[in-house]
């Protein structure tokens, strides 16, 4: 897709008319915004950067991949591992670094490590979480959220017939939302040391999950397993792991050169998932998407307010020449992305908002017989 960024004083209504025509047509931003982070539980330079990472997102909450508090579970070492850096996420907090969260925003899953002192009682002291503690569920907007302890010791069982298994396989079936993401720590598919656990190679497709989220290896990788999307995300502060000499089959993206987070953006109609690093380098992009539609659809800016990596998306049911614009608060075109033919489905292009004062935005997407707009900020 062609496309340009120049700036331009022409706008085609007058400024205060076109600026109610965006308030009105722009619609409320629909989407979720959070984090997940693997084996992070380790005080020190490489937790601190990828804390600050997430931070820097402004998630609504954040999911944990396991391995919360290295190396033995112990409640001595805890708070310092979480609390230190994610206290304020945290609900019920009762550490000593600082303020907790008015509600909880902070929704880890077990990893072994967790289990090595007490069978995991720090780990359950500390959080105040949903269900039993150790699986739960919870659904934010267009998100259903289902925590999975993987470990051995799980009491009901880490196989698809466990009761565990048949926990999740209800649950899945009873969800009405968009997006169902489920996570937990050890992977059912990686090219890491530790290698595939075949216990965990659950029929989640069949079941109706969207998306699989695990750590255990300390690095990145993204597989697709009978056109389900599986993700290993260990690479958030503890080290780093090597390779096995041989990757899997179904790897489409491996990565292990540093650590970092991924940042998850749901809307009613994607799920787009990113691996960014400390150094805020991303390294993957990857979007779920419902079925289009005979309309054409413009999405919000993701992730919004504005950051380096947010992207713009559309949706053409059909081949048109288009324009895709920045104006703003006041109607005033500061920026043309595209201006020309577009193809048939889906299109993302940067939204490079860097030279953007602070302030209210607009992005406009145009033809002869269409004109869509959605609301960003720049901070």
């Amino acid at each position: 897709m062609s496309s340009f960024y120049g700036l331009s004083g022409r706008s085609w209504l007058a400024g205060p008319l076109l600026l109610a025509f965006l308030l009105l047509g722009a619609g409320p931003l629909a989407a979720q915004r959070f984090a997940a982070i693997g084996d992070y539980g380790y005080t020190g330079p490489a937790e601190r950067d990828v804390a600050d990472l997430v931070k820097s997102w402004n998630p609504e909450f954040i999911v944990t991949l396991g391995d919360n508090n290295y190396d033995f579970g112990d409640s001595t070492t805890i708070d310092q591992n979480i609390g230190q850096y994610y206290h304020a996420y945290i609900g019920n907090y009762k550490g000593r670094y600082g303020p907790r969260a008015s509600t909880n925003r902070f929704f880890p899953s077990l990893g072994n490590h967790d289990y090595y002192t007490r069978n995991g009682q720090a780990y359950r002291d500390y959080f105040t979480l949903p269900g039993n503690g150790r699986y739960y569920e919870f659904v934010r907007g267009d998100v259903h959220l289902f925590a999975l302890n993987s470990d051995p010791a799980e009491p009901d069982g880490i196989t698809a017939t466990s009761a565990q298994g048949k926990w999740l396989k209800e649950r899945l079936a009873a969800s009405r939302a968009r997006w169902k993401v489920v996570y937990f720590h050890h992977s059912p598919y990686t090219s890491g040391r530790h290698g595939s656990d075949a216990d965990l190679q659950w029929p989640f497709r069949e079941w109706g999950a969207s998306v699989v989220l695990s750590g255990h290896d300390h690095i990145y990788e993204r597989l697709a397993v009978d056109g389900l999307p599986y993700f290993v995300n260990g690479l958030g502060g503890r080290n780093i792991h090597g390779v096995q000499p041989v990757k899997q089959p179904n790897s489409q993206v491996l990565y292990n050169a540093n650590y970092g987070a991924m940042l998850l953006n749901a809307t009613p109609d994607s799920l787009t998932l990113q691996f960014i690093t400390r150094s805020h380098q991303l390294i993957d992009t990857y979007v779920l998407r419902r079925q289009g539609g005979p309309a054409p659809v413009l999405y919000p800016v993701s992730p919004n307010p504005a950051q380096p990596e947010s992207l713009l998306e559309f949706y053409l049911p059909a081949a048109a020449p288009v324009q895709l614009r920045v104006l703003d608060a006041l109607g005033r075109e500061v920026a043309r992305l595209h201006d020309g033919p577009a193809a048939t489905g889906w299109h993302r292009l940067p939204l490079r908002a860097a030279g953007l004062a602070p302030g209210l935005y607009f992005v406009q997407l145009r033809s002869n017989r269409f004109a869509q707009t959605s609301r960003f900020v720049v901070q």
